[in-house]
């Protein structure tokens, strides 16, 4: 299976929030749509990605600093790796696995256009196994028709 077929089948919403906003604002927008990641874009063009992780990271480096006064240019992951529509999904577990990361920005022509969670990868490929696993019991003990 690829990323294609996965986005179809999740969808390719894609949250984002201007990268001038505050790590609060990004926190209030994670929680009020029940996320863990989210695009952040300077002008209309994603500039990285801001993810529960950074939300620890930032506490730990801006010691004494509200939330409030911290913008998110200043502590986003700019360093993104990306997925293609036509990536094998067991090669994009690989890379998450490998570069220990959890969310995966969908690019198309330049665009970011879906995002993959380490979940949403996981849970399709646990789908596949089990149905797999199932026709071979079947096939095994006879009553595959």
């Amino acid at each position: 299976m690829n990323v294609k077929t996965l986005l179809e089948t999740k969808g390719k919403d894609v949250v984002s929030i201007d990268a001038g906003n505050s790590v609060e604002d990004a926190i209030r927008v994670m929680n009020s749509r029940k996320i863990s990641a989210m695009m952040v874009t300077e002008k209309s063009k994603s500039e990285g990605i801001f993810t529960e992780r950074d939300v620890v990271r930032c506490y730990l480096t801006q010691e004494g600093k509200s939330f409030k006064d911290i913008t998110l240019k200043d502590v986003m992951t700019t360093d993104l790796i990306v997925a293609q529509m036509d990536d094998d999904l067991n090669d994009i577990m690989s890379v998450m696995v490998e570069k220990n990361i959890r969310h995966l920005p969908v690019v198309e022509n330049g665009n970011v256009i879906g995002m993959l969670s380490i979940r949403d990868v996981i849970q399709t490929q646990v789908g596949k196994l089990t149905s797999e696993i199932h026709y071979l019991k079947d096939y095994i003990t006879g009553s595959y028709t």
